[in-house]
């Protein structure tokens, strides 16, 4: 059902083809378990990264309303602003984002580096500000300022995180349960980052049609379990509603949120080491402010036997320019 609902929607094929399902050789020796990972980290668009999943809905969205502008908001760091900026050059609009400092550091490789230096190749308009405690709100005063001098500005939000940009995860997840049934293995669960949420519930509620017992372990890169939970089970039922289907019996929202210490942007021992495990063993680079926490969940898990019997595929959401950004935390 939900198959027939998504092909309602219109988007723009910015993939092209189905990310690989990978077995990490050297790291499932290593772990004693077998791990997979879901590579959309090579999705075909400014270095890789799940938001342009997200961005296929809300791009065609954007063009479908006349727009001439993607507005949005993140992190200096943000993967998201970064691939949104990249697809509006692609499609000939202006960009315009709101930039915070969640770390407050004045290191001029957070501030110019990584994503930053990208926006810049992008063309980007960058208007930065204290925080995007209020975001929603600072992006309609920014769309209203930009309709005042004639552009027509379509809202991006935070992540792609809403319910149309999360259809493009409940795609993922139909192309991922494809993918599990054509290699005939019985996983023990998947594994990814929760941050915006559009990921996590997207790609849980497209599951849940034909892998309904396939546990999804969102690992919080910014938030307790306490308020990550209403973010994703809420996102999960409006997605639902959009779609107009009732919001599956057996979609759990998991949550391990004992990863994301100290606070968003900045890497722990455990995001660092899991970091450096995979680069050395499987030459694959994860990020500090996401793919490192969740990798840093999973090893613990298994090191905590909290996974039950059978590999695990972990989604890999890139983010590793913002490597670049974070040079000295290596040798601190």
């Amino acid at each position: 059902m939900i198959t027939q609902q998504l092909a309602r929607f219109p988007r723009l094929d910015l993939l092209g083809a189905p990310t690989a399902l990978e077995k990490l050789t050297r790291l499932s020796e290593w772990a004693g378990r077998d791990i997979y990972v879901k590579r959309d980290d090579t999705t075909p668009l400014a270095l890789g990264g799940n938001k342009l999943r997200k961005l296929e809905y809300l791009a065609a969205d954007a063009l479908a309303q006349g727009a001439d502008t993607l507005i949005t908001a993140g992190a200096i760091q943000s993967n998201h602003v970064r691939q949104t900026a990249a697809l509006a050059a692609k499609l000939g609009l202006g960009c315009v984002a709101l930039l915070e400092n969640p770390i407050a550091t004045q290191d001029q490789a957070y501030l110019g580096n990584g994503n930053r230096l990208l926006l810049e190749l992008f063309d980007a308009k960058v208007e930065l500000v204290e925080n995007l405690d209020h975001a929603d709100e600072q992006l309609h005063a920014l769309a209203e300022r930009l309709r005042n001098s004639g552009h027509k500005p379509y809202l991006v939000p935070i992540g792609g995180s809403n319910a149309l940009g999360a259809l493009g995860y409940v795609r993922a997840g139909l192309e991922l349960a494809e993918q599990i049934k054509t290699l005939g293995i019985d996983f023990a669960a998947v594994v990814l980052a929760s941050g915006s949420a559009g990921t996590h519930s997207g790609l849980a509620l497209g599951l849940s049609e034909s892998l309904p017992q396939l546990p999804v372990i969102g690992v919080t890169v910014s938030r307790t379990d306490e308020a990550q939970r209403p973010k994703v089970q809420g996102l999960a039922e409006r997605t639902a509603e959009l779609l107009g289907v009732p919001l599956p019996a057996s979609l759990k929202v998991e949550l391990w949120d004992e990863f994301f210490a100290p606070r968003y942007g900045e890497p722990n021992a455990g995001t660092l080491a899991a970091i450096k495990l995979l680069a050395s063993q499987e030459g694959l680079l994860l990020d500090p402010v996401y793919t490192g926490k969740a990798m840093a969940g999973l090893l613990d898990g298994i090191g905590r036997q909290r996974f039950d019997d059978g590999p695990l595929i972990f989604l890999h959401t890139g983010g590793a320019p913002a490597l670049f950004a974070y040079p000295g935390v290596w040798s601190a």
